[in-house]
């Protein structure tokens, strides 16, 4: 049983982890696209349509990688985690229905209309389309988010004798005290990874002496959006999942921010350190006391529940995961608003452009907020397990009893494999695409 736990999780973890490399980029790019399309139609300067149109290629690429590895990780909620499937899914399939149907459909119909459909529709509608295909990524984003902040928090629901969940109220679901905190700190993470790839872009531009008007055009847009959503994904939207994570999940709480033993006036907030399960403690540590119960309850002395406090079966079943998750995530994003900042003040005093230890700075950081992002997924699923459904539904009751662990190794080692030539791929459409540059004709 163990074996075949650990193979399906294995197996969803490897699959919704590429896949959320491709919905990552796509959701903040939306914005930006539409950005670049209303400075188009304000300005009339031909620069900003042409930028438009070329990230919107991009978008194009990741948009359909994000759907062809999306596929067989939801096919896994009927061979893998079928007892999962069939108890929860009178309320998960509702919110996953609804991404399908509503936000899929809306942002594939009108990204072609966007690509192909400019000269037909004229400007205005163009910018029409551009701002529909954002506004279905972002839907699809809600409604992932919701069916995550069920499992995370469930509410409005009723078990029945024959242990299945049905939804009661409806309107519970999306009003769910998980769901907008998370919403709000995915979407702008969302950002943060578009701002990253849109200046590094420019910089890579900028530094082959090659497409500079667009090159600074991309670095200039990039380091706005940075500056604002690096700081957005920290605070309010950061804080306010951490404040959530402490009042619906302490035990996850503890685990995450290192908290081994309950302190008796004010938790210290752990900046450096390794967890030693064998002692309970952390090594090596570096910390400011007080601070972390400052940050949670902005009150100095407010003792947090440590480790010490909840049985082990209510413990994460990972801690040193889950805790080196949450650091790395947190440490980057500090790293963000930092060169950020740095590349603001830069670009104010107009130096930016032939500050080249910076301008390699901002492309060598590119796949950083990539990491960043997952690993705040990973926080957020270690963090909720034993159960998939927390406190109501434990991991080890979800699986499918009749896939062995064989099979799923065996279907695991060709996903690797698939995805390995997908990914491939995908570097050399980027590539290319990046190559010709936002208008071939004029480069």
């Amino acid at each position: 049983m163990e074996d075949m736990i650990f193979y399906d999780r294995l197996q969803f973890a490897f699959t919704i982890t590429f896949h959320y490399i491709f919905p990552q980029l796509t959701m903040g790019l939306s914005l930006m696209i539409v950005y670049f399309k209303w400075k188009y139609l304000r300005t009339q300067i031909e620069k900003y349509n042409d930028a438009a149109k070329f990230f919107m290629k991009i978008f194009a690429i990741n948009f359909t990688m994000g759907v062809v590895t999306g596929i067989p990780m939801e096919f896994q909620f009927g061979t893998n985690w079928a007892k999962f499937s069939e108890l929860t899914g009178g309320i998960i399939g509702q919110t996953l229905a609804m991404e399908g149907m509503f936000s899929f459909f809306l942002e594939s119909s009108f990204l072609a209309l966007f690509i192909f459909g400019e000269k037909l529709m004229g400007q205005k509608l163009h910018f029409l389309t551009g701002f529909l295909v954002f506004l279905g990524s972002w839907a699809s984003g809600w409604f992932i988010l919701a069916t995550n902040a069920w499992m995370q928090h469930p509410v409005g629901y009723e078990i029945l004798d024959n242990g299945k969940f049905i939804l009661n109220n409806f309107s519970e679901l999306f009003l769910n005290p998980w769901l907008i905190p998370a919403f709000l700190h995915n979407q702008i993470a969302s950002v943060v990874t578009s701002s990253f790839v849109v200046a590094g872009i420019g910089a890579f531009y900028i530094l082959r002496k090659k497409n500079i008007e667009y090159g600074q055009l991309f670095l200039k847009t990039g380091v706005a959006f940075g500056l604002v959503s690096s700081l957005l994904v920290a605070f309010p939207t950061g804080d306010w999942n951490a404040k959530n994570v402490a009042k619906y999940q302490p035990a996850a709480f503890a685990a995450m921010e290192g908290i081994f033993e309950t302190e008796n006036a004010g938790a210290e907030i752990v900046l450096i350190g390794q967890p030693n399960m064998v002692e309970k403690k952390i090594d090596n540590k570096i910390a400011v006391p007080n601070i972390l119960s400052f940050l949670t309850y902005q009150k100095w002395d407010k003792q947090i529940p440590g480790m010490d406090q909840f049985k082990k079966e209510e413990l994460p079943t990972n801690i040193p995961a889950l805790y080196y998750a949450y650091h790395i995530m947190v440490g980057l994003g500090t790293v963000f608003i930092g060169i950020m900042f740095l590349s603001a003040f830069f670009l104010w005093r107009k130096k930016i452009f032939s500050l080249k230890p910076l301008l390699w700075t901002i492309m060598f950081l590119v796949p950083f907020p990539y990491i960043a992002n997952i690993t705040g997924w990973y926080v957020a699923e270690l963090g909720r397990q034993p159960y998939l459904v927390y406190g109501l539904l434990k991991t080890s009751d979800g699986i499918s009893p009749t896939v062995s662990s064989g099979n799923t190794l065996f279907t695991l080692l060709g996903f690797v494999a698939l995805y390995m030539l997908l990914g491939l791929l995908f570097l050399v459409l980027v590539g290319k695409t990046i190559h010709q540059g936002p208008n071939p004709q004029k480069h």
